[in-house]
Formats: C-alpha cells, sequence, structure tokens
C-alpha cells in the first residue's frame, strides 16, 4: 500500500505503473497494489510523490472491541514480525463506531501479542530488536492493519537539511510537477521558487536520480529483507541515473537567505549543475523561450506575507499570460479567487493539501511545442 496526499492518488497509482506495478485499488489517500517482497526496495527508492510504502497484514469489519481483537490476533503476525521486534502501535479512526484511537490502538497492541504468544510460547517480548511500525486503520467500521516499511516520510529525502520559511513538502513538489505537462526536453521555472523544492525535484526526474538514494528506510533492518535485495535495488537506482537535462532549471525568488538555502540544498542532492538560482523579483520575469513551463507555489497571505501582497502578485501574473502565451503555466494557491486576479480561467483545477491547508493546483495550458526533427524523420520526408 502506498499512501499518498488528497489528490496525488492518482499520480502515485502512475508512478507504481511506470515501476512495474499494477494497482489494484485507489482508495482516498492510498492505493493498494500487490508485489513481491523486492517492491518494499524499489518502491521506497523510487516513488516521488507517496508518503509511505505500507504492508498490508489485513482487512476486516469491526465494529466492536472485541471483533477487533479476535480478527487483529488471528493474523499472521509472526510471518513480519520477529519475537524480538518493538511495535508500536498508531491508529486513526474515520466514521466508525470504534471512535476512539487510544482504545483502538491497545486492543491491536494485545492482540498482536497474544498473536506471537501462540506462535512462540513466549509470555513476554522485550522488543529490543528491528523497529515494525503497526497502524489500525478504521474508516467506516473497516479496520485496516500495516505495518510501516519506510519509517520517516518519503517526503524525507535527505537533501533537505537546513530549515526555511513555508517549506513546500518534497512530496507533493514532486506531484505538481508530475501534473504538468513539463518534461525534461522543455524549459522549466519557477519564480517563487524559496528553498528550491520545486526546481530540486524537476532535476531529480530529469537525471533520472531515484528521491530515495541517499536516505535509509526502517525495513532496511528487518531479517525478513535480505541485504541483497536493498544492495541490488541500490545499484539498479544509480546506474539508470543520467545526464543532466536539455535546458538548465530556473529558480528565482527576491529572498537572498532562502536563495542560499536552495543552492546548498541543490548541491546536497546533486543536481546544482542544472539549476540556475537567480534574486530577482517576478515583476521582472523574462524568458526568450518560446515554449515552456513555469510551475509554481506562491505566497497564499496565510502562512507568511500579507493577503494583499499575495494579491498583488498574482495581479502582475496576469501580464504572464498575454506575454508568455505560449508556456504552460501551474499555480498552487489557496486564494480563492485567484481566477478572477488573473482574470483567465484554468483549463484544469485539482483540489490539494499543502499540509492541512486546502489549495486548489490551476494548470494553464500552452500549446504543445513542435516536434523536434530528427535525421531519420527528415530521410522519411517526401
Amino acid at each position: 500500500m502506498a499512501t499518498a496526499a488528497f489528490g496525488l492518488e492518482k499520480v502515485v497509482a502512475r508512478e507504481l505503473k511506470q515501476l512495474g506495478y499494477d494497482p489494484q485499488q485507489i482508495e482516498n489517500g492510498r492505493v493498494i497494489f500487490e508485489a513481491d517482497a523486492a517492491a518494499i526496495c524499489h518502491c521506497n527508492l523510487w516513488l516521488r510523490s507517496a508518503d509511505r510504502v505500507l504492508l498490508e497484514v489485513g482487512r476486516f469489519d469491526a465494529r466492536d472491541f472485541g471483533e477487533l481483537f479476535d480478527k487483529t490476533s488471528s493474523l499472521p503476525w509472526s510471518e513480519w514480525l520477529t519475537v524480538d521486534a518493538a511495535f508500536p502501535v498508531r491508529g486513526k479512526s474515520v466514521r466508525s463506531t470504534l471512535h476512539s484511537v487510544p482504545d483502538c490502538q491497545s486492543i491491536v497492541k494485545k492482540a498482536i501479542v497474544e498473536s506471537l504468544k501462540r506462535t512462540h510460547d513466549k509470555s513476554w517480548f522485550e522488543e529490543d530488536g528491528p523497529t515494525m511500525s503497526v497502524e489500525v486503520s478504521i474508516v467506516k467500521d473497516q479496520a485496516t492493519l500495516t505495518i510501516d516499511t519506510s519509517g520517516a516520510g518519503l517526503h524525507k529525502r535527505g537533501y533537505r537539511t537546513l530549515a526555511g520559511p513555508s517549506p513546500l513538502k518534497e512530496t507533493l513538489a514532486a506531484g505538481l510537477i508530475q501534473l504538468s505537462d513539463w518534461r525534461p526536453d522543455r524549459p522549466f521555472v519557477d519564480p517563487f521558487c524559496g528553498t528550491g523544492t520545486l526546481p530540486i525535484e524537476a532535476a531529480l526526474i530529469a537525471k533520472g536520480v531515484a528521491p530515495g538514494i541517499k536516505r535509509t528506510f526502517a525495513s532496511e533492518g528487518w531479517p525478513q529483507l535480505a541485504a541483497s535485495l536493498w544492495d541490488a535495488a541500490r545499484e539498479e537506482a544509480r546506474d539508470t541515473q543520467a545526464s543532466r537535462p536539455d535546458f538548465t532549471l530556473v529558480g528565482t525568488d527576491i529572498d537572498s537567505r532562502a536563495l542560499g538555502l536552495a543552492r546548498y540544498h541543490a548541491r546536497q542532492a546533486g543536481v546544482d549543475d542544472c539549476i540556475h538560482f537567480q534574486q530577482k523579483p517576478f515583476a521582472e520575469f523574462s524568458t526568450s523561450r518560446k515554449y515552456g513551463c513555469l510551475v509554481c507555489n506562491p505566497p497564499y497571505g496565510e502562512r507568511s506575507g500579507s493577503l494583499a501582497e499575495a494579491e498583488s502578485l498574482y495581479a502582475q501574473m496576469a501580464g504572464l499570460f498575454s506575454n508568455q502565451p505560449t508556456w504552460s503555466v501551474y499555480v498552487l494557491t489557496s486564494h480563492d479567487r485567484y481566477e478572477s486576479i488573473v482574470k483567465r480561467k484554468a483549463d484544469r483545477r485539482r483540489k490539494l493539501y499543502n499540509g492541512r491547508l486546502a489549495c486548489t493546483f490551476y494548470q494553464f495550458f500552452g500549446p504543445r511545442p513542435p516536434r523536434h526533427r530528427t535525421n531519420a524523420d527528415t530521410k522519411a520526408m517526401p
């Protein structure tokens, strides 16, 4: 199971398909798929927009604590949990009869212990071995029991080690890029780049870098996953890295400190050779490129700056559509009057969440750039 922020489920499903796994079911906040143990390594390393990769142990209806205990206890926990495993239990309940999350967590913990007692003929477990976090999720009286293979959320790529103001999650940034029509053979600009998350994620995509290549995962300490599986997955990820994209990606911002962090993060991610960061106000944005993609997360006037300042920036963006009519423009904002301020209706809108803040991803499509002719194309022409 790959979990995802609301609105990015289909993006994650498409990623899974590209990795060779067929999504079996797409639900709110998660995509369920069947795969072998090696997929735990592969998906953790490669999924760009997913939050976590979870191993589903069981799913069943539960309307009272007795039912929750009995059905949890009957699941094959010993197939994954070792006799010394540390298995903290976290939980959530949505529109369900069993609405007390602490009670559900306690019941599940006791049921797992009871299951392990039967398997190992022990009455006490030290829990001083590998961490294998369990989650009980109850939605509309259906309980799903999972083990977290990721550990820290997948947005923690390992390159963003210094904090900046109002950072965009790496997984959301990757999702925005994958929802756009940008490809590595087209110019890419983020005129509100802040600490650089959008251009860095675009550069990782362009260079074919696995987003998890610089970090470790909770399941790397599991005895059920041979070290050779992780070694093979990492070696494959290193072998698939490509050269720099056709165009230098551009990130601009008015905040010099944020740009300093952006440059540092790009070096940490290994993509500083293909991103140009520059201090520049949006009013001075210009480009000589006829076709390209502008993807941005401008100020909303909620977490930083004032609403009036944000609306002033949006008014300036109105000129972008007339000055660059062949560019595609993608804007994430929580402002519900964005279209009226820029005086243009989006070709498509998608509801997303930036943290807990409800936003809309406005998509304005430019014309498709002409196809570049190759020598083979020329020879085939009459």
